[in-house]
């Protein structure tokens, strides 16, 4: 048996949107500890890695490990009738397949057929970086969608004091830096100096997916390698980590 319950259904729809911005078949693993989530999209390029602790959740039980596999578009779809403030509760049925309620005096509840499977969980890089840094997610969605208008693709450079992002191409170019001291620079660790340029369509799908359940991120990143950015789903360690590739033309 497995079944979980969320006062909010924000992190359920922060889930299933990263989710979609990856792949077309999801599947989750429960076991006593957590409910975890890890793919790669098809390309290779991205990678995202999901974990909901069970403290995370208002109750929480698992009496066996168990594995369930959902087309992501009916997760989306189910999740997308949700309203913030409903409560959600997720739970295993005997007939291969989910149930989800959704409670805030209007009760709905709905059954999801599984898929089976069509793969393992993806491997985790094994990476160290040079440079981490905690910024606010709005002036990370600005820095992007400002270096968008010039560029699809964004470099992006660490110094002692200071980050730069910057893009260019045939129509123009547009370069921004922000301080160490800067508002919304919460925090600036580098080891050492650090550049890199990764797709902003990629950047922009997975802020936009986790949308207003978190505020704030953590990117961490070394020259040429890949950057991971690390979003808090909530303040009991639910968290979501996403692993994308460098441009190669770097």
């Amino acid at each position: 048996m497995f079944f979980a319950k969320t006062a909010t259904s924000q992190e359920w729809k922060a889930v299933a949107a990263a989710v979609k911005t990856l792949v077309e078949e999801a599947t989750f693993e429960a076991t006593s500890e957590a409910l975890t989530f890890r793919a790669m999209d098809p390309s290779h390029v991205a990678l995202v890695d999901l974990t909901l602790p069970n403290v995370s959740f208002e109750k929480y039980e698992v009496d066996k490990p168990f594995k369930f596999s959902l087309r992501v578009e009916d997760l989306v779809k189910l999740v997308g009738r949700s309203d913030g403030k409903d409560s959600v509760e997720i739970m295993s049925t005997e007939e291969d397949a989910i149930m989800m309620k959704f409670m805030n005096g209007y009760k709905r509840e709905f059954t999801i057929h599984l898929i089976e499977s069509t793969g393992g969980a993806a491997p985790l890089p094994k990476l160290e970086f040079d440079t981490k840094t905690t910024l606010t997610k709005t002036i990370f969605e600005k820095v992007l969608s400002d270096i968008s208008v010039v560029s699809d693709q964004v470099t992006i450079s660490a110094s002692k004091d200071k980050l730069s992002f910057s893009g260019k191409s045939d129509v123009g170019q547009a370069s921004i830096q922000l301080e160490k001291n800067d508002a919304d620079v919460l925090d600036l660790q580098v080891g050492a100096e650090s550049k890199a340029t990764y797709s902003i369509d990629y950047l922009i799908g997975i802020t936009k997916a986790v949308g207003g359940v978190s505020d704030t991120l953590v990117a961490e990143f070394s020259t040429k390698k890949p950057i991971r950015l690390e979003f808090k789903l909530n303040d009991q360690g639910a968290r979501l980590h996403y692993f994308l590739a460098p441009r190669v033309s770097d």
